[in-house]
């Protein structure tokens, strides 16, 4: 599948490429990629299926998602990228090091392990069930009926970031609801077992509760050549929650700071 993706930077400088997590996109990562971008960086951030301006498929797992990137490695002629990916987007990253060795520079994976998680949008996905479009017509209208449901603002707003008009002056979301719901299951799944030399960097937030020390025990019997980087008073959302500290935790790690 040709991913849609926003590029940042100079073609010539070494490439990094973020993939988001569950109902996020591209433009969420537009102004860490721009900051990136200006340290021998070009940045590529991306629409993983089914999400953002990327094409809608009925078909979604780990493994695809891994080949999707892999297509638009090779589109690109990008050689040892650094692959860098939060939650959803973490597991591809590692999907994809698990099904293509030896292919990347380093790997920057953003609060998961890859372990199995238990079911935790419960919420979210009856929120998102029950608004309809054909009767629902303004963003006011859509935000109203996701607060019946969910009382975390910034889950709202993420939310809300994926509202766009198409035709006959229609609102729909920006990712492909169905197939999601659909394939949460896949979303879940732990990682294949595998043993990784490629350079790796774990970045948890203090106060989520994603990369336990006993998850990090374990990593590092997968990923021999790793570190784990914890950022003070962020959670989940490391990358919106404290930005500049994320950044420079990335340009720390690649030398680049």
């Amino acid at each position: 599948m040709k991913l849609h993706f926003r590029k940042y930077g100079h073609e010539s400088n070494q490439a990094l490429l973020t993939l988001h997590g569950l109902f996020g996109q591209s433009d969420n990562w537009s102004s860490i990629a721009k900051k990136l971008s200006e340290h021998s960086l070009s940045v590529y951030a991306i629409d993983l299926r089914n999400h953002g301006l990327s094409p809608h498929s009925n078909e979604m797992s780990y493994e695809l998602m891994a080949m999707d990137i892999k297509e638009l490695i090779d589109s690109e002629n990008i050689l040892s990228p650094i692959l860098l990916g939060h939650s959803m987007g973490g597991k591809v990253a590692m999907y994809f090091d698990y099904l293509f060795s030896n292919t990347l520079k380093k790997l920057m994976i953003v609060d998961i392990a890859p372990k199995k998680y238990p079911p935790g949008h419960t919420d979210v996905f009856n929120a998102l069930h029950s608004i309809d479009f054909n009767i629902i017509k303004t963003r006011k209208e859509t935000e109203l009926a996701l607060r019946k449901h969910l009382n975390n603002e910034a889950v709202i707003q993420f939310l809300l970031k994926n509202l766009y008009w198409q035709a006959q002056n229609q609102l729909n979301w920006r990712f492909h609801l169905n197939t999601i719901y659909h394939h949460y299951e896949e979303i879940l799944k732990e990682i294949p077992q595998y043993l990784s030399s490629t350079p790796t960097a774990f970045i948890r937030g203090e106060k989520s509760p994603y990369i336990t020390d006993t998850d990090w025990h374990d990593i590092q019997k997968i990923y021999i050549d790793s570190k784990l980087i914890t950022i003070s008073n962020a959670g989940h959302w490391v990358h919106a929650e404290q930005a500049q500290l994320f950044v420079n935790d990335i340009l720390n790690y690649l030398d680049l700071s």
